[in-house]
């Protein structure tokens, strides 16, 4: 593995120095002379360039680490993934929803890795608290609220809740494993017009959790603090602590009718003494080299970016709270529709029903209960998929289909659960208006034709033509059908439907619609 840094400045030297320490920093890129002069005096034996294209054509050159203003992201993300590399780019992604969307298209079309450097994600204290949180050790987690506050590095790229506040909302978002219902933030600009110097943002999630970030780089000291309030105990992870985790079991009592709190003696918590950074560094090597998901992946850092638009507009609106979750479609509170799926107007998904990641649905479809759809999944518009249906990778249902229970759709071939076969699922493709009935398996890599009806129960192990009515196991034809679900009578090789009046013809073994 060979890595490239671009932007060697501020934050960009700490990422230098660690991707060096583990041996994987081939070359580096800084359009800063005087920058440049002072890393090659510590870092000697190192390639350094003012030139990007000598690492986006260097062959053997296969991750980029990007550590540039924040306003820069996208468009050098967007050619590194473009020239076949792997990249880490620093938060935030971008500074807009639609660049993020496009970067992480971008690197799923590409088979990239896009790592974003959310970097408390990685920090041990952080991970040890999101273990106690998932333990039930803090109980019923009630609020959640960060302070990260500085007189420092002033921007006029971005405002202090795009530069400061990416960090909190990811490890939030995280240790709630959920997006709130509403986002509520008000901002000042002192210094520079339009630039806001501090923000404090409130939100309130589905399940009671609610909170707030307060950030500002007008402050007189630095402070770096998250507390999680729990009705066991609270935390407090405070990054400029040296004991950088405690636990506080205070509790409350009612004595005479009124609450009375009864303090405890923080509990230090142990936590591996590593550096969150390197610990960073390590989980992008690893993704690299295994191909395996960042757990800060570009569809964590939408999640982040959508977080701080809705934010922003609320800042612009006085403040109000905005309905974060607001959709053009329904979703049942017990579905799971995972970020970056796209789902389209008009449509309805009921109990108990998961949405994959980058799945596509389209408008007005309605997904019935128990339902999975998956990643690289496609549906059409005006599908009906009935209940206990799981649509996999590479199956494609296009406009108003209808699966009818239970019926199975497969994409590999020969499966065995200790061989991998991702790479060899075959394509599904079940045409417009084609019916498949309760309980039948279409065996992966053959096409339903456009109007086809398959029996319930039947099996499908060969392509099935236009208007096709097959039936058993293994799915023999037995006749045709209208579009209407009707049973067509052919004669003279014409037939026309006595229900709604089409007409249709056969021809060299085909049926074709007249009208």
């Amino acid at each position: 593995m060979k890595v490239g840094l671009i932007g060697a400045g501020y934050w960009g030297k700490n990422l230098l120095r660690n991707f060096y320490e583990l041996g994987v920093l081939e070359i580096v890129c800084e359009t800063n002379e005087e920058i440049i002069k002072e890393r090659k005096k510590d870092y000697p034996e190192l390639k350094f360039t003012s030139d990007i294209n000598e690492i986006l054509k260097d062959e053997e050159i296969n991750a980029v680490v990007i550590a540039t203003p924040a306003v820069t992201h996208y468009e050098i993300a967007k050619l590194c993934l473009k020239s076949k590399k792997d990249v880490f780019v620093e938060k935030p992604l971008a500074l807009k929803v639609e660049e993020g969307e496009e970067l992480v298209k971008i690197s799923e079309n590409e088979k990239r890795i896009l790592f974003v450097g959310h970097i408390l994600q990685y920090h041990p204290a952080v991970i040890k608290l999101k273990e106690l949180i998932d333990k039930g050790e803090l109980g019923k987690i009630n609020y959640i609220y960060s302070n990260r506050l500085n007189i420092g590095k002033l921007r006029s790229e971005e405002n202090i809740l795009w530069s400061f506040a990416p960090h909190d909302i990811s490890v939030i978002l995280m240790l709630v494993n959920d997006f709130p219902e509403e986002i509520s933030a008000v901002g000042k600009a002192y210094l520079q017009q339009n630039i806001y110097d501090v923000t404090l943002t409130s939100f309130n999630f589905k399940n009671g959790v609610s909170g707030h970030i307060f950030v500002s780089w007008l402050h007189p000291i630095k402070e770096q603090k998250l507390v999680v309030v729990g009705s066991k105990k609270m935390a407090v992870f405070d990054e400029t602590n040296e004991k950088k985790l405690l636990l506080y079991p205070h509790r409350i009592e009612w004595q005479k009718q009124i609450p009375v709190a009864i303090k405890a003696e923080p509990e230090i918590v142990e936590i591996e003494k590593i550096e969150p950074l390197k610990n960073e560094c390590l989980n992008f090597i690893e993704c690299v080299k295994t191909r395996k998901i960042p757990k800060t992946d570009g569809y964590e850092a939408l999640r982040v970016l959508k977080f701080l638009k809705i934010a922003e507009d609320s800042i612009k609106s006085n403040g109000i709270f905005i309905n974060a979750k607001k959709s053009d479609y329904y979703a049942h509170p017990t579905a799971v529709i995972d970020e970056g799926a796209e789902i389209g107007k008009g449509t309805k998904i009921w109990h108990f029903s998961h949405i994959m990641k980058s799945a596509k649905i389209g408008e007005n479809c309605i997904i019935g209960q128990n339902v999975y759809i998956d990643k690289k999944a496609v549906v059409g518009n005006r599908v009906k998929i009935q209940n206990n249906v799981s649509v996999y990778d590479n199956v494609i249902l296009e406009d108003e289909v209808f699966c009818g229970p239970s019926c199975v759709f497969t994409n590999v071939i020969n499966p065995r659960s200790h061989i991998e076969r991702k790479s060899e699922y075959k394509t599904t493709l079940v045409k417009r208006r084609a019916t498949i009935g309760a309980n039948a398996t279409i065996v992966c890599g053959h096409t339903i034709g456009e109007g086809a009806f398959i029996g319930a129960g039947a099996v499908v192990t060969k392509d099935i033509p236009d208007y096709a009515l097959a039936v058993g196991n293994p799915a023999r034809i037995v006749g045709y059908m209208c579009e209407c679900g009707i049973k067509l009578e052919f004669k003279d090789n014409k037939a026309t439907c006595k229900a709604c009046g089409l007409k249709y013809v056969m021809k060299y073994g085909k049926v074709i619609k007249v009208n």
